[in-house]
């Protein structure tokens, strides 16, 4: 139902749930994880938002429409743990948060994820989603470690 997510699909979340490193994700990335989410910073930011955070479930769930209520309810509680998380350790003045599905709706990784942003006042967001860049491992961890130093600190 639904499914956009092409035959024989390598899941990139996936393999950062085998605690696998890809070209671009590796383990040392995850801020947080419980029994069925996982979260970690994300590899691409846009200008103003640096070190935005992916909520991810562990099994794999292409969208909406197919993941399971308790694991959705489990990725958004982890989701709040990120916002308040980002709030509190990166100094911003709001958090939004996106989740795509299909295509059309801008998804382009097929297995479900919550994008945490940090927010701050005339940031223009959502005026520059094709001005996201990749970012390095060294400039990711800075944000690891906010992340992980707030969380150890609760």
């Amino acid at each position: 139902m639904y499914s956009h997510e092409p035959e024989n699909y390598d899941c990139p979340f996936c393999k950062i749930v085998s605690g696998l490193d890809t070209d671009i994700n590796s383990p040392e990335f995850i801020v947080y994880q419980d029994d069925l989410t996982i979260a970690f910073v994300a590899p691409k930011w846009w200008e103003h938002n640096p070190g935005h955070v992916l909520v991810i479930p562990k099994d794999h769930c292409e969208n909406i429409y197919t993941i399971p209520e308790d694991v959705l309810a489990a990725v958004y509680k982890t989701a709040k743990k990120m916002a308040v998380a980002i709030k509190e350790s990166y100094n911003c003045e709001g958090i939004s948060t996106r989740q795509h599905n299909e295509p059309a709706g801008n998804q382009d990784v097929w297995h479900l994820h919550v994008h945490v942003f940090p927010r701050y006042e005339n940031d223009d967001l959502y005026k520059n989603d094709d001005n996201a860049s990749w970012f390095s491992r060294d400039e990711r961890l800075v944000y690891v470690k906010k992340l992980k130093d707030f969380l150890s600190s609760l």
